[in-house]
């Protein structure tokens, strides 16, 4: 009977095998009865056989129960080992370790980073042709792109090189044999974006080129399209027929499903016959985009259509055609009113947190292109109805009803309120005047913008009436409900200047230019109130700015020679009023102007270019009596009696109740030696003025000259003398008197074409004002003295006068031309 410790080894020994396994402390001198010799590779381990890292690389193999003891036994050093429920061959980290990380190939211990991938030396064909197309995709994005930003130059130069170096690679494949890798695709592109660059810069005829060999080669996807693209250009450069035939064989290749682009191509085709007057073919393709619940129709193709009805003179179908205007669904117009509402809330300044809002709001692009598509909408839908409202119905005013309601019933109530502001300007050209304020009184009872746009035209309309009152009521109305309305503020300025508070008038023109820089009446106004109050170096200021921004504006340059004359700087006047009439926008007709210049002249002591230009002022204005009288003196001091006597003539046909001028006429017939024609001129001038002593002295000088009886003229002539000496309250009145100066008293001013000094307008919803009228050419302080037309001692050497003399010495006592009051006589400008 064995022992229980001879039990125990022997099971032990029978657990052991020579390759791998031993009990620990237990001789193994004895051999195993299992002989592996002849195993070459080794199995992998039992589970519950598993090494201990303490002991020799060796591991006890006591199998254990899953209380951790081996049978019932109760010694420890005996216990099998426990069952693992890990997977084989990974195992946890034994706390020897130091809790290193996993790393079976031993890459941590080189203590330096991978080396990073290193290049080829040296690409293959295929690689480098590869290269190639990715660097002709970049050229081609960058075209595009710097196209979109503006830069058409430069996009057009990498179109080109993109298209070079697309030709290299097909040559370099042509040439390494591989035509099976050409890229179709990439050369249509290349030739796509480098015909675009083109017609972006203008070059027409390379980007057709190009065209022409895209849409011929079959191998381009849906390359038949682009010739909308060769239409456009036809388009561009007026060749209309090419257009539609483009259009056409576009419109071709398009697929039915495609009903977006075949609208807008058959809208291109329409555009064209309106190009051409071709009214019903234009209508025909228009009318295309009418089906389908006219989805596709737009506004500006919803205007053509009118204008082609309008022109036809279709009555009805530009109502319909109204009417299809109006009901064209886009996205956002059905805000129109109460986002123009808030804009206009948010510039009144309501509060900081609206206009921070509206702010914020106006950075969101969406928002700007919806704005902006509204507002061309609100563009197109004026514009329509203030041309056909006046020929749509039997009346105008009955066409401008009917407009007006229709938007009202479509939910357009602002733009029908312009065009009840439309209804008011017709009314002003018919010079209807109480109708027109009676349209724009109904708007005091509307919002408030609308409101504020009749009131400043009530003001400028009851202002062009001289009543100054109402004018500056609806003025001060006005700027109540926008005081950042800059016309409304001119207005104001102009009623305060009638009433001659010319510093509060300065004020709002300062203001009003506060408001809106650009505000030309205000500026103007501000020029024409500083030269009113004498601050000439103001007014040049403000007319400088305005020359600035309008450049060649008659009235501008007017004022600034003018202004320049005042401070007597006549080199500088005479300059601004040269470019007046020899600027290509300028009035070179404008006698005002002509005469301006000669006075200029005339001050400088250039008599030649004087009279030039007083000639030029009579042969547009041949009543000025200013320009008559120079010229006439002019030519009796050049002593050419016979050109002086047409301006004479002219002269007494414009005033026939001054004497003066016919008794002028006479005496150049009796200097010229026309002694008959005189004679008859005096004695005709006698019979209709027989009290005018001056007459008849030259009767009885010329009457002796001619060796004609001349008593009854001596006995009549002492008769008025004794009359005069008597006083100048007998019955010979004025007319007893000398002649005296040329310059005598008139009816008035003549009309001269000054340069205008208004800038108004009155219609549409644009608030109007209009600047005062400037002030009219200071009265004459120094007038001319009186000059005697006569001697009063008989002339000695009348009788051997010759007949005829146009030019003599000046040796008769009797000139009553006289070199000593020729320079008097000249009035001042």
């Amino acid at each position: 009977m064995m022992s229980f410790t001879e039990t125990s080894q022997l099971l032990q020994k029978e657990l052991m095998n020579d390759y791998s396994y031993r009990v620990d402390g237990i001789p193994g001198g004895l051999d195993s009865q299992y002989d592996f010799g002849h195993v070459q590779q080794q199995p992998p381990p039992s589970a519950y056989m598993q090494r201990t890292a303490a002991v020799g690389g060796r591991m006890s193999s006591v199998p254990q129960t899953r209380s951790g003891m081996g049978g019932r036994s109760t010694n420890a050093e005996a216990a099998r080992p426990m069952t693992s429920n890990r997977a084989a061959g990974y195992t946890a980290a034994t706390k020897q370790s130091g809790g290193k990380v996993f790393d079976p190939m031993n890459q941590g211990d080189r203590g330096s980073a991978a080396k990073p991938l290193e290049k080829k030396t040296e690409l293959s064909p295929e690689e480098k042709l590869r290269e190639m197309e990715k660097e002709i995709h970049r050229l081609v994005e960058e075209s595009a792109i710097t196209r979109e930003q503006g830069n058409l130059r430069e996009a057009l130069e990498k179109g080109k090189e993109a298209g070079k170096k697309e030709r290299q690679l097909c040559r370099l494949r042509e040439q390494q044999n591989l035509l099976d890798q050409l890229n179709v695709d990439l050369t249509y592109a290349v030739c796509l974006n480098l015909a675009i660059q083109h017609q972006a810069n203008d070059n027409d005829n390379e980007a057709l080129t190009i065209y022409t060999q895209i849409v011929k080669n079959k191998q381009y996807p849906s390359s038949g399209r682009f010739r909308v693209n060769m239409g456009n250009i036809y388009f561009k450069q007026e060749k209309w027929t090419g257009a539609i035939k483009m259009y056409r064989m576009a419109l071709d290749q398009i697929p039915n499903n495609v009903q977006a682009i075949r609208f807008k191509i058959m809208r291109n085709i329409g555009h064209a016959f309106f190009k051409m007057h071709q009214f019903p073919d234009a209508i025909d393709s228009y009318e295309n985009l009418l089906m389908h619940g006219a989805q596709h129709l737009d506004f500006m193709t919803g205007f053509n259509l009118i204008l082609c009805y309008y022109a036809l003179g279709d009555k009805e179908k530009m109502k319909s055609g109204f009417l299809k205007l109006l009901s064209i669904e886009q996205v956002g117009l059905e805000d129109f009113d109460e986002e123009e509402l808030e804009l206009e809330q948010s510039t009144t300044g309501k509060g900081n947190q609206d206009q921070s809002r509206t702010l914020a709001e106006g950075d969101d692009a969406l928002r700007e292109d919806i704005k902006r598509r509204q507002r061309e909408a609100a563009r197109f839908i004026v514009n329509a109805a203030n041309l056909i409202a006046p020929v749509m119905d039997k009346t105008p005013i009955a066409g401008f009803d009917w407009v007006i309601g229709s938007l009202n019933h479509h939910g357009f109530p602002r733009i029908g309120s312009e065009l009840e502001i439309a209804k008011a300007s017709y009314f002003l050209r018919r010079k209807e005047f109480d109708q027109a304020i009676t349209v724009l009184k109904k708007f005091e009872r509307k919002e408030p913008s609308l409101m504020a746009c009749a009131a400043t035209n009530l003001s400028f309309l009851y202002f062009l009436e001289a009543e100054h009152a109402n004018a500056e009521k609806y003025a001060d109305i006005a700027v109540k409900a926008d005081r950042y309305n800059a016309r409304a503020l001119v207005n104001k300025g102009n009623c305060m200047f009638m009433n001659d508070e010319f510093e509060r008038a300065k004020e709002v023109y300062l203001e009003a230019i506060g408001v809106s820089a650009d505000c030309l009446e205000a500026i103007y106004n501000l020029g024409l109130v500083n030269m009113h109050i004498g601050k000439y170096q103001e007014a040049l200021l403000a007319f400088d700015k305005l020359h600035s921004i309008t450049h060649v504006n008659c009235e501008v340059m007017w004022q600034l020679g003018d202004i320049h004359e005042k401070l007597g700087n006549n080199p500088k006047a005479r300059e601004w009023f040269s470019l007046l009439v020899t600027s290509p926008k300028g009035r070179p007709t404008d006698p005002g102007v002509l005469a301006r210049l000669a006075n200029l002249f005339n001050k400088q002591g250039d008599e030649t270019q004087a009279f030039h230009f007083h000639l030029e002022s009579y042969r547009y204005w041949p009543v000025d009596m200013n320009v008559i009288t120079w010229l006439g003196i002019y030519y009796v001091k050049q002593e050419m009696y016979e050109a002086a006597v047409p301006f004479f003539s002219r002269a007494s046909q414009i005033e026939p109740n001054e004497v003066k001028w016919r008794l002028m006429v006479a005496s150049c017939y009796r200097r010229m030696g026309a002694y008959p024609q005189a004679l008859k001129l005096y004695e005709e001038i006698h019979t209709s003025h027989p009290n005018d002593i001056e007459c008849v002295r030259y009767l009885i000088t010329i009457c002796k000259e001619m060796k004609l009886k001349y008593d009854h003229y001596a006995a009549h002539l002492r008769k008025l003398e004794r009359i005069q000496e008597s006083g100048p309250g007998g019955p010979g009145g004025q007319g007893m008197g000398t002649v005296s100066a040329l310059t005598g008293p008139s009816e008035g001013p003549p009309p001269r074409t000054r340069a205008l000094q208004r800038f108004n307008s009155v219609g549409s919803s644009r608030p109007v004002s209009g600047p005062l009228d400037a002030e009219d050419d200071e009265p004459d302080t120094n007038p001319a003295r009186s000059v005697e037309l006569y001697e009063a001692a008989e002339p000695e050497t009348a009788k051997n006068a010759p007949k005829r003399r146009l030019a003599a010495p000046k040796q008769e006592e009797d000139d009553e031309w006289g070199d000593d009051g020729l320079d008097d006589v000249l009035p001042p400008m």
